[in-house]
């Protein structure tokens, strides 16, 4: 089966008409179009195609009637004129024959506007724009093997760029890489070729050390700015090759065509105060500072005491005044393991997601997160067309140096993961340096984890590789006409807080028994559900910790998967209120009892007080007589107990070895809520209210399994003292013997 991409697709959010309407006035404006929510990055008022990138529609310029093709029609650096070379800066320029000059300038003006605005060429048969940054990293920047080469992954990583450039609500991005893809010298590029265009500006760098941004600087910044054409390039300050700043401070205030072919006097130039430089690594690099730009380099692996978290809540303000945005964030790094500054990097990831935002349209962090995966970047198998090689090829496939490729990249990643199989911590690394989804690139150490990782990965991996819409459904309960306590049904929806893997018949749903008018599971033989709850609706910082509700199914008779998580709800609505009916309705329908933490009663006392106190477990380790009063009124289970705590972890443990990942035929366990299976990955027993999904999963386990905690009771044997009497029948009448 060949390989389907989802990085990025086409879409029409825009009816064409209205493309076309307003394309013929030029009415579409550089920046963020909330009326039809697409970031437009032409500049020309005109727009063609809309791309989305993970999540963000991106408004591409419209195909020029004149494509620029190569003799090879696909990307060739354009050759730049001898006689310009010997040209160093505008002071060459200005002593250069008048009559010569003039042949130059639409060479130079052509130059300037595809800086601006992008370029066109055909690369095979298909009409291919890049953004005016990639085409000055492309046409003027110079890497470590020198001029880069043309690839599709770096083409969207521009596009994303600029609308993130483009989007006022945007701080940046903050890109999940894979290992040598380009991101230092992309970036050293993108510094150089705004800051040459800037007055008054200043321009950071940051890595995982000082050392790292130091070495950055010196070895990618420097040069690229000292390889640009003389028409590009302001006259730097100081040394040629700097150490520590890049200064900007002689020439035009606005670099342009019209200053370099202005016939003005040396001295009536103006300098463009603009710098680039480095810092040490620290929380506090760079504050109180205003900069146009900030480079975060490696910023996955800020180890302790540095935090890449507490880093970015300083350098933000950096980048605004006010509630305005005047500067971005140019953010990419591969993950260290969690424990080694991956976790806070992950969390600035996670906060970036474009499809979550607040009231004022920004995302937590304030960045835009983009995921390539490494399939699109990986050394020796991009085609000589800069597009990648997915699958194995059936023809010749040569890659830009004319190399033979003869394998697919897909193909030869799982060759080489299958090697790495039995020492998972070369493969979780191996994972982390070429991820093919954002859950590799999160790879932990196996030696930090409480349970089996090894099963855990292979059932994360067989999940990713099956279509999750073809086993999760994702939607909502909802009472039928809205009438409570009556029946409840189940609403597939996209953004629902609900997944779930199976449905029992119609005939299993909604089984209610009533006792004595209190409400009772009638599927209580078939499964059960665990949950932890939470008490209060906010928190201060709006972060608390989730509710998290799970339902796991029994070995039973009835048409239903054996032992199988078929429920996952791990959300925190705006109220409590409404994540406890939800949970009600869940057990409602699927008829199945609860066990949850008693410490936060709410819930229990919501169960309670509609009826429900039969669906609430009491705590499986103690018989009903020896219950505490509150136990006896709402049911539950405390989480305070030592032993409880061992017994919770025991039962996860349990359920891992025995029904996640591969089995002994070869099957794969029927686990398929990965984010359930993460949370068990870095389940920490000493931190356990950090783990919401781990607390109630392993409670809908001791549910299902509450035989294997009854307690045994001792029963108190009365000797009982039986004396018989004895007679002696002798004769007519009998006559006791006495002793």
């Amino acid at each position: 089966m060949s390989y389907e991409q989802s990085l990025y697709k086409i879409v029409e959010p825009v009816k064409k008409t209205t493309i076309s309407r307003l394309n013929k006035k030029r009415k579409w404006e550089y920046g963020y179009n909330k009326e039809n929510d697409i970031v437009v990055i032409s500049k020309s008022g005109r727009i063609g195609q809309v791309l989305e990138i993970q999540g963000l529609r991106i408004g591409l310029p419209p195909k020029p009637q004149n494509v620029h093709v190569s003799d090879k029609r696909k990307w060739e650096k354009l050759e730049y004129p001898k006689e310009l070379t010997k040209l160093k800066n505008i002071f060459d320029w200005r002593e250069y024959p008048e009559e010569q000059k003039d042949k130059w300038y639409d060479f130079i003006d052509e130059e300037f506007k595809r800086r601006e605005e992008g370029f066109w060429f055909m690369n095979g048969d298909e009409p291919t724009y890049i953004t005016g940054s990639h085409y000055m990293y492309l046409q003027w920047s110079k890497i470590d093997v020198g001029a880069p080469d043309f690839r599709e992954a770096n083409r969207l990583f521009f596009i994303f760029w600029e609308a993130c450039k483009a989007d006022s609500r945007c701080y940046g991005m903050c890109y999940l890489k894979n290992r040598r893809s380009g991101f230092s010298f992309m970036s050293s590029a993108e510094t150089v070729n705004l800051a040459t265009i800037s007055s008054d500006a200043r321009y950071g760098i940051l890595s995982k050390s000082g050392a790292d941004a130091k070495k950055m600087f010196t070895d990618k910044v420097v040069p690229i700015s000292i390889n640009y054409p003389f028409f590009f390039k302001p006259i730097q300050d100081g040394m040629d090759r700097p150490k520590s700043e890049l200064a900007y401070r002689v020439p035009a205030s606005k670099f342009t065509r019209r200053k370099i072919t202005a016939n003005e006097k040396q001295e009536e130039l103006v300098g463009l105060d603009t710098t680039i430089d480095w810092k040490n690594t620290g929380d506090n690099s760079y504050d109180g500072e205003k900069l146009n730009l900030l480079v975060h380099d490696e910023s996955g692996k800020w180890e302790r005491p540095d935090n890449i978290l507490n880093n970015w809540r300083v350098t933000k303000t950096c980048l605004r005044l006010g509630s305005r945005i005047i500067g971005k964030c140019m953010m990419g790094s591969t993950s260290n393991a969690l424990d080694k500054g991956g976790d806070n990097f992950k969390k600035l990831y996670s906060d970036s997601d474009v499809t979550k935002r607040n009231r004022n349209g920004q995302t937590r962090s304030g960045l835009y997160s983009l995921f390539i995966p490494m399939e699109w970047n990986y050394e020796g198998f991009i085609d000589e067309y800069g597009r990648p090689v997915f699958d194995t090829p059936r023809g010749e496939c040569l890659g830009p140096h004319g190399e033979l490729i003869d394998i697919g990249v897909i193909s030869h990643w799982e060759n080489e993961a299958d090697g790495l199989r039995d020492d998972q911590d070369a493969l979780n690394e191996f994972y982390r340096q070429f991820p093919r989804t954002e859950e590799h690139a999160f790879r932990d150490e196996t030696k930090n984890s409480l349970f089996n990782l090894v099963k855990i990965y292979e059932q994360i991996d067989y999940n990713e590789g099956i279509t999750s819409s073809a086993v999760l459904s994702v939607g909502n309960f909802q009472w039928q006409n809205g009438v409570r306590d009556t029946k409840v049904v189940w609403s597939h929806d996209p953004n629902g807080r609900l997944k779930v893997s199976w449905v029992p018949d119609y005939k299993l749903q909604n089984n209610v028994i009533v006792k004595n008018g209190i409400k009772h599971p009638g599927n209580e033989h078939m499964g059960a559900f665990g949950c932890d709850s939470y008490d209060i609706s906010g928190t201060v910082d709006g972060r608390g910790s989730n509710g998290s509700l799970h339902g796991l199914t029994k070995f039973s008779m009835e048409n239903a998967p054996p032992s199988t998580f078929f429920l996952e709800y791990i959300a925190r609505p705006q109220t409590a209120e409404i994540f406890f009916e939800d949970v009600l309705m869940a057990l409602v329908f699927y008829g199945m009892p609860l066990l949850a933490e008693n410490n936060k009663p709410r819930l229990l006392y919501h169960l309670r007080r509609r009826g429900y106190r039969g669906f609430s477990m009491n705590r499986p380790d103690k018989i009903y007589n020896k219950l505490s009063v509150t136990e006896r009124e709402i049911g539950g289970i405390p989480n305070s107990s030592e032993d409880i705590k061992q017994a919770h972890a025991a039962a996860i443990e349990m359920y891992i070895n025995e029904k996640v990942g591969l089995m002994q035929d070869g099957s794969y366990g029927t686990m398929y809520f990965n984010d359930t299976l993460n949370d068990w990955a870095k389940f920490d027993i000493n931190k356990r209210t950090k783990f919401d999904a781990s607390i109630s999963s392993g409670l809908a386990i001791m549910a299902c399994n509450k035989h294997l905690y009854r307690p045994n009771q001792q029963r108190t044997k009365t000797r009982l003292d039986v004396s018989f009497a004895k007679y002696k029948n002798d004769g007519v009448n009998s006559q006791i013997i006495k002793n």
